[in-house]
């Protein structure tokens, strides 16, 4: 699937409301749901059951448990490969922290933006600013569909 579909999919998401674990398209999801959305959208049944997360589910224990997750399923972006819409960013909020939040890569290029869900303001499409784009950690892309998940 084309970058560009993938970031059409992903603007369907706008609007629906931030909810907590949840992953429906309207009804509510988090950062980690609209992904798991645009995969059942892309692959069908979901790869492995996510289980249940608290808002600082890995801050406890230092894991880097979405990192791993995403290694497992997703396809990483090398660092120095250009940025692509349809790529998926995992941020680090802040430093000594774990990276737990998700976005996808809408637009490249010189006014670059990304979508993503988060508390308090559901699914948008926000600019990668400064502040953001030093905060992606790794970028991934959705494995082809034809070839399967990993």
């Amino acid at each position: 699937m084309s970058g560009a579909r993938i970031v059409a999919e992903a603007r369907g998401w706008i609007g629906t409301p931030y909810l907590h674990q949840a992953s429906v398209r309207g009804a509510g999801c988090d950062c980690l749901g609209l992904i798991r959305g645009l995969w059942r959208e892309r692959h069908g049944a979901e790869p492995e059951e996510v289980p249940a997360y608290s808002r600082d589910w890995a801050e406890p224990r230092g894991e880097e448990a979405l990192w791993q997750a995403a290694l497992r399923h997703l396809t990483p972006v090398a660092p120095e490969a250009p940025w692509q819409p349809g790529q998926i960013l995992l941020f680090r909020m802040r430093a000594g922290a774990v990276a737990k939040h998700l976005g996808l890569l809408s637009e490249a290029g010189q006014a670059p933006r990304f979508i993503h869900a988060y508390s308090g303001h559901g699914v948008v499409e926000s600019a990668l600013t400064a502040p953001w784009a030093r905060r992606v950690v790794a970028r991934f892309s959705f494995p082809d569909p034809a070839k399967g998940p990993d």
